[in-house]
């Protein structure tokens, strides 16, 4: 069994890979692999479900995926992984274009071609969108029916993940806290096997349950809820990342996190999408005076840590009052609406809503915005097969620090990154699942992978080959700070810091701008706090049936929001310290004290001490094991498995083509 941990397009395009292709051909592929899908919450609530943007492709005739991949490596900032760079931008045009042949409902013009928009960073219009400002929500939906048609992928619901198991150093499958009195079909209806998962879950004192597994990937999304102010849903809080590193995974990059520039300033900090701008909004301090072009020549379309920093700064001199979005600079594509007013209703239909929901009428005055958390760059490491440092354990999404982003993520990156490497992490779980069972068929010796050895290796011996193209990499073991018995007594949840709590030390001091005394700060503050919290989470998992009373005393979301205020601990420790000993400004990362960047580019991990035995102190530098690198090609990785065959014949048989022809109008933007 596979298990699939979170249901957004990460995990859904591994199950769909996992299991031999899309829709009606899983059926055509020769094996019987079955997927396990679990969610936290219902299965449609993901960050994707909440992705306002596009997706970033070159699938026009005008553009080409080394042109995609420039811009990439651009935005990165020096920390991007070129081989991944590569896999992203030429494996998406076809992870589109299937997505395209199955009927995803992309915008189009009336001529039926798809519209595209241009983004900051972005050296073409690529950025393909659905719904207008819904495209995640889009595009959850439309793959969502895919997978429920699926009868090899098993559905299970309101299961929060508490922990990877493992065994003999390789993951053997997962702990989950089950809600019992939820629904749990998603549409699909119990099958015997979840049934007998929910069943097991309601006759365990404390509702947690280990589920066996041969392989386990990880597409939990990020931790948005670190922060305050965020674009990201109430269950962004890193949850994945927490566990992998728990259970000795290395964790890379975390003092990345992308601050999106424009979020409504008020309600529930609305996402103001990057299109907007991108079609001409402008933005003005609390005088009405424009400052982005004295920050940048790129001005509002400049990358958005540019944006956010200015905004930020302009902010401050204004004793934190916002600074105004003003749209009346925007113009109306000719022949398309006679007013802006109907123009942006169209065009943001979501924003549009939203924005009038709350008083403003944005099309005639400006509104208040403010940079907010969105995206993580940073988490468990991977190599271009999604596999982590753990054997069995894989990543994909934002959970994933797969190397396409580096310091900086180029926007509208996010979906196709999670299209793509969740889709080649399904196929590899599959694949090296195979390979340990004795099989695997040898791959085209012809092959640029067989060329490098890849065939030859069993799975993980990536770890012990040098790339020449990586980026240079530093690890170091950490241990979590011993602060002495500073829990409560009865180890409940009061042990662990509320949410305001932790949002508020990482925004004073881990946000937009750092510098030492304020991180030197959150690092012992949040040391102790994660010593409290692990110290409770210990105990109740190791002492069930002593704490069964005590958890029935509070319900699933109560114990739930516990969990994940420890995962959101351990992830804001991390962060604070990785920031801390980053002692430069590089992408999304600045420090006050640390204005420049660095002229050598480096990549900081991080694993847990007590989980490797070649570490014995706090800091002590190891010898890192790098991944391979490999010439890619879309064709030669077609060859890895059978189920990635299946799709190349689906794509001759509907002679989908490499490129789509599509009309210059400029669309939508996001956030992804």
């Amino acid at each position: 069994m596979i298990v699939i941990v979170g249901s957004g397009i990460a995990g859904l395009s591994a199950a769909l890979a996992a299991t031999g292709g899309l829709g009606p051909e899983a059926d055509a592929v020769g094996h019987d692999a079955e997927v396990l899908l679990v969610s936290k919450g219902s299965f449609l609530e993901s960050n994707t479900l909440h992705a306002q943007g596009g997706v970033a492709a070159a699938l026009f005739h005008d553009d080409d995926p080394s042109l995609h991949a420039q811009d990439t490596l651009a935005a990165g900032d020096g920390l991007c992984d070129p081989t991944a760079v590569d896999v992203l931008t030429t494996a998406g045009v076809q992870r589109m274009n299937e997505l395209l042949a199955e009927g995803v409902h992309f915008d189009r013009a009336d001529d039926g071609s798809l519209l595209r928009g241009l983004e900051a960073a972005h050296s073409k219009p690529r950025v393909v969108h659905a719904g207008g400002d819904a495209t995640g929500r889009v595009l959850e939906h439309d793959v969502a029916a895919l997978v429920l048609a699926n009868p090899r992928i098993h559905l299970l619901e309101y299961a929060f993940l508490t922990d990877l198991r493992i065994s003999d150093g390789r993951v053997c499958g997962i702990t989950v806290l089950l809600d019992v009195g939820a629904g749990h079909d998603g549409g699909k209806g119990n099958d015997s096997y979840t049934a007998g998962l929910i069943d097991r879950a309601r006759r365990s004192p404390s509702h947690r349950i280990d589920i066996d597994a041969g392989s386990v990937i990880l597409a939990t999304g990020g931790s948005g809820q670190l922060y305050p102010y965020t674009t990201n849903p109430e269950i962004a809080t890193g949850d994945g990342v927490a566990a992998a590193w728990r259970a000795g995974a290395q964790i890379a990059d975390l003092e990345f996190y992308q601050f999106h520039p424009t979020a409504l300033a008020v309600g529930e900090h609305f996402l103001i999408s990057e299109a907007v701008r991108g079609e001409g909004a402008q933005l003005l301090d609390e005088q009405g005076v424009r400052f982005m072009p004295g920050v940048d020549r790129r001005a509002e379309l400049a990358p958005r840590d540019v944006v956010a920093r200015a905004n930020f700064a302009v902010m401050q001199r204004q004793s934190g009052r916002p600074v105004r979005l003003d749209l009346s600079t925007v113009k109306v594509p000719d022949g398309k609406d006679d007013t802006l007013e109907s123009f942006l209703r169209r065009r943001f239909p979501t924003i549009d809503a939203y924005t009038h929901s709350l008083g403003f009428h944005w099309e005639s005055q400006t509104i208040p915005v403010t940079p907010a958390a969105h995206y993580s760059m940073g988490g468990i490491c991977t190599d271009v097969y999604g596999r982590s440092s753990i054997p069995g354990l894989y990543a994909a999404g934002e959970c994933a620090r797969s190397g396409v982003h580096g310091a900086n993520r180029l926007a509208s990156n996010s979906l196709l990154e999670a299209m793509v490497f969740g889709h080649r992490a399904g196929i590899s779980a599959l694949r090296d699942g195979e390979a340990l069972e004795g099989k695997h068929a040898p791959l085209d010796h012809t092959s640029d992978e067989a060329a490098d050895g890849y065939a030859q290796r069993r799975p993980h011996d990536h770890w012990q080959v040098a790339s020449p193209h990586a980026v240079k990499q530093r690890l170091t073991a950490i241990e979590i700070p011993d602060y002495g018995n500073t829990r409560s007594d009865d180890g409940g949840q009061s042990a662990i810091w509320e949410r305001d709590r932790i949002q508020h030390e990482m925004w004073t001091h881990v946000g937009v701008l750092r510098e030492q005394s304020g991180l030197q700060q959150a690092v012992s503050s949040l040391g102790v706090a994660l010593t409290c919290a692990d110290g409770c989470c210990r105990k109740q998992s190791t002492q069930e049936q002593a704490i069964s009373d005590r958890e029935a005393e509070h319900s699933y979301d109560e114990n739930v929001r516990a969990l994940e205020n420890r995962n959101l601990l351990t992830i804001g420790y991390l962060s604070a310290r990785a920031a801390l000993e980053r002692r430069e400004s590089r992408g999304a990362h600045a420090r006050t004290d640390f204005p420049d960047t660095d002229a050598e580019a480096v990549s900081r991990r991080y694993v847990l001490a007590s989980a490797t035995a070649a570490a014995s102190t706090t800091d002590r530098t190891l010898p890192i094991p790098v991944f391979s690198s490999t010439t890619y090609t879309e064709a030669s990785y077609a060859q890895s498995s059978h189920a990635q065959s299946s799709y190349i014949q689906s794509t001759q048989r509907h002679d989908r083509p490499g490129r789509v022809q599509g009309a210059e109008n400029e669309g939508n933007g996001k956030t992804c």
